[in-house]
């Protein structure tokens, strides 16, 4: 995963209303209940069939750290979607994006100005257009570069133009070395 996926994950992480299941007991018997089998768990996690009805029976308290690992993130990939959803669709019709970070942003602009790239920290606040271009980008699979430059466009507009009062000759706005990025909607 990339560093904007990986800022979307915990943007809806953020959205549980209800902790997901912390025991190992319970995150087999929600993972059961997603996917109807064992045999479908462990095909999942990568271990067998008596493994996962050993951790729904409470016979084994603990799984291996790397398959402990893939249980967690199978269960929040799957935990509360209907909440996930309705904060990304009311980001993207009305809400708009919170983008905070720390990163090198590099611009093309008219002549006579800087286009030296400079570490800033910046705390944006996108309109719904560039979160739907954003969520609409990670569901058909595109690349982390592919995301930046959505959220580039969008500082460019809403922070560098000011929404078109300023900087107009501003052409093209890069992010480069992201120490963090974070999202809310």
């Amino acid at each position: 995963m990339g560093e904007i996926e990986d800022a979307i994950e915990r943007a809806d992480r953020e959205a549980f209303t209800k902790d997901p299941p912390k025991t190992l007991k319970g995150q087999i018997g929600f993972l059961l209940k997603q996917f109807g089998s064992a045999k479908a768990v462990a095909q999942e996690l990568g271990v067998t069939a008596d493994s996962v009805n050993r951790y729904r029976r409470g016979a084994r308290k603990h799984a291996r750290a790397d398959v402990a690992a893939k249980i967690d993130d199978a269960v929040k990939a799957r935990w509360q979607p209907l909440v996930r959803k309705r904060r990304q669709k009311q980001a993207a019709a009305t809400g708009g994006i919170t983008v905070e970070t720390r990163a090198r942003f590099g611009y093309t602009s008219s002549a006579g100005s800087t286009d030296d790239g400079r570490f800033r920290r910046l705390t944006v606040h996108l309109p719904a257009t560039y979160a739907q271009q954003l969520f609409d980008a990670r569901d058909a699979g595109a690349s982390d570069q592919q995301m930046r430059g959505i959220i580039a466009e969008g500082f460019k507009e809403v922070y560098f133009q000011d929404g078109g009062g300023r900087a107009m000759g501003l052409s093209d706005v890069e992010i480069n070395d992201i120490d963090y990025l974070d999202l809310d909607y």
